[in-house]
């Protein structure tokens, strides 16, 4: 569970306005110097809820949505593509077939059964999520209006900050490619969720 700071009952939410503070949390997300990776702009836009200022400075919508895709792709190929040894297997030899048919057999899916034992969610678990993004420093940027200032997580701070979180990886994508998205959905997200990245 996530543990930002805490504001005493009446006292306004007052979201983060310090560039030094986000700078520091992009280059603890994306590594040394990615806070240069990004313009001003869009480092803003991807840190923003839809219910700061009403949205009308624009919000991070539909790069999560894109992020949260390439998060889930990559979280994929990275179980599909895991040591064989993690998963029970059949071997081809004990398959008794009284028509003696050869069952169908191809490097390109031989991965995919892991899929059945590995959920995509339970690695990509919102808990799980919202620790890392505290770890980065997300909840401390994110710009958004909570429904009560004194209980940020009854207000879904979480949540906010795994689609800030998201956005980022979208954000990427659009500004550095889908190669450099990859690199930093498997370095940043999956393998400090346990998750082994060939």
């Amino acid at each position: 569970m996530v543990a930002p700071v805490r504001h005493r009952a009446g006292v306004p939410f007052a979201a983060n306005t310090n560039q030094a503070l986000l700078d520091k949390m992009y280059n603890l997300f994306l590594g040394p110097g990615g806070d240069r990776w990004l313009s001003t702009e869009v480092k803003w836009l991807a840190v923003t809820h839809k219910s700061f200022d009403h949205g009308r400075r624009g919000f991070n919508d539909r790069m999560a949505f894109l992020g949260k895709r390439i998060v889930q792709l990559h979280a994929t190929l990275a179980i599909i593509n895991s040591p064989a040894s993690s998963i029970q297997e059949t071997p081809v030899a004990t398959l008794n077939d009284a028509a003696e048919r050869t069952p169908f057999i191809h490097p390109a899916t031989a991965g995919l059964e892991k899929l059945s034992t590995t959920k995509i969610d339970e690695i990509l678990d919102k808990g799980r999520l919202a620790q890392l993004a505290n770890q980065y420093g997300l909840t401390a940027v994110i710009r958004w209006k909570p429904k009560k200032a004194n209980n940020l997580v009854g207000s879904g701070i979480e949540s906010v900050a795994i689609e800030s979180l998201y956005a980022i990886v979208g954000a990427v994508a659009l500004s550095k490619g889908g190669s450099v998205a990859a690199t930093v959905v498997r370095e940043r997200i999956l393998q400090p969720l346990g998750l082994v990245v060939g």
